[in-house]
Formats: C-alpha cells, structure tokens, sequence
C-alpha cells in the first residue's frame, strides 16, 4: 500500500487548463488560462507548486509553493485522486473544500466555497490535461447521460488513518411519470431513494432533511451540495465526473453531525 506522499506524487508533472468560476445558479463569473506544475525535489521528498494565471488584463499572476509534508485537511487515493478542505465546519464562517479526480492524461478539480450565512457562495470547475497532450471536451452533464444502472467500487479511507473500506454500489437513476428524476443508490447494505425536480442545470433533492442540489458542468461534470448547512446534521460535499459514456468516478468528502471531516469516499462505477 503506498503512503500518502508516494499517492501525492501520482499529480506530478505540468498541467495546462483553466480555472472557470460559476455562481450556485450555474451562471458563468470568470473563465481564466492557467498552466500547473507540481515538480518533486531532493528525490521527491520535496515538491515545488507553481500556479501561472493568465488574466483578462493580459497581465500573468504567479504563485509558487514548496513543501515536503501533508496538512491534515488533505487525503490522497492510490491512483493520485484527493481531496483537500476545511476539517471543521462552524457556524458563521467560511467553509470550503477542494475535490479532484485524475483520469491518466486529465485531471478534473472542483472547488466548491460556502459564505458565512453556510450557504454556497462559488464554484470554480478546473480542468487539466498534461502539458503535451489533448484531449476533446465534453459539453454539459445532462440528464439523459446520468440516466441507467451503474455499478462500481467504492473505497472509503479516513483523516484518523484506520483501514480503509471497501464495498460494491449500485445506482440506479431514471424518470417517473411526473417527469422527476429517481435516484436509488445501494452500498454497504443500505438502499437510499431520494428524487429531485429538473431544473435546466440544476436538480433540487427536496424531500432529505438537509436539502441537496446537484450542478450539471461542462466536461461530464456534477457537483452535489447541500443548499444550506444545517448544523447538528451530517453532509457531503461530491464531485461527479463522467469520462465516458458508460464510465463514472465521483469524490465524497463527508462530515458528521458535528461538522467534522470523517471520511473521503472515491466511487468508480459502470453502465450496464
């Protein structure tokens, strides 16, 4: 099993994309260039982030990080996916998390910013591909896409180290006669329905106690959320990211009741 360095170093290497921002209404704030590179010193034991933005003005922002040890708001999975955010969600403050998927010569990152009233304040979708390489985009998630039976593996690793676990999902996701969208997910022998009414890009999951939304982006991207934090109940924080037509991955970072990070939960599933 590797260390979390050596699942850390799977991200090396000079990333070309963009950091494109949206408001929780799917409305498009900002769109800019970047170019990533995370570089391993001392034989890896170091690496030197550097983060080029290209702005509107022309003008070029760089910033550059080094360090050799991982903060405790970080997990990384084997294959180089990871999240990154706040340990500890309070009432009035800021909270925010950082989600990312890697998919060989792509890499996908949300960062999804909630405001001190715990409710969503800006996403910012941020799309890579190693420098040398194409690759085609997708246009937006939509809902037909989504629709049919998945099957795939979770894998769930915890801030407190213990084991990590493992279990197979099933999700199905399809219309009722109204014209909602059901979704029936089973893993760890539990089943959870839940159904959301479609709006253009956005799905409002009504009916749980901690009301959720889910985003449909550009590239096959979903981002769920909760519409307002209600503390003294759990939530999650996912990113989804359909790479092909019958293959997903999606990110869970989940908190207690307490607002505490307990878990980061990597899925990768099929269509039948």
């Amino acid at each position: 099993m590797k260390s979390q360095w050596e699942c850390l170093l799977e991200n090396l290497g000079e990333w070309q994309g963009s950091f494109t921002r949206f408001s929780p209404r799917v409305e498009l704030l900002a769109d800019t260039p970047t170019l990533v590179s995370l570089e391993g010193l001392n034989n890896n034991q170091t690496i030197r982030q550097k983060i080029v933005r290209f702005l509107p003005t022309g003008e070029v922002a760089e910033q550059v990080l080094e360090y050799s040890s991982l903060g405790r708001g970080i997990l990384f999975f084997e294959n180089g996916a990871f999240s990154q955010g706040s340990i500890q969600i309070a009432p009035f403050s800021e909270f925010g998390a950082e989600l990312g998927l890697i998919d060989r010569e792509r890499r996908l990152r949300l960062v999804q910013l909630f405001n001190k009233n715990s409710e969503l304040a800006e996403i910012t979708l941020i799309r890579e591909v190693l420098a040398g390489t194409q690759s085609a985009e997708i246009p937006n998630l939509t809902v037909e896409q989504l629709q049919g039976e998945w099957v795939g593996e979770a894998v769930t690793i915890y801030p407190d180290w213990r084991s990590p676990n493992t279990y197979p999902t099933h999700l199905k996701i399809y219309l009722n006669a109204a014209g909602n969208l059901v979704q029936k997910l089973s893993f760890a022998d539990r089943t959870i329905e839940s159904i959301a009414k479609i709006e253009g890009a956005i799905l409002d999951f009504e009916q749980s106690p901690q009301k959720v939304q889910v985003l449909l982006l550009p590239d096959g991207v979903s981002a769920t959320f909760p519409t307002q934090i209600k503390f003294g109940q759990s939530l999650f924080l996912e990113v989804g990211w359909l790479l092909s037509p019958n293959q997903r991955q999606r990110l869970i970072r989940s908190y207690n009741e307490k607002g505490e990070w307990v878990s980061l939960t990597l899925v990768t599933e099929k269509k039948m």
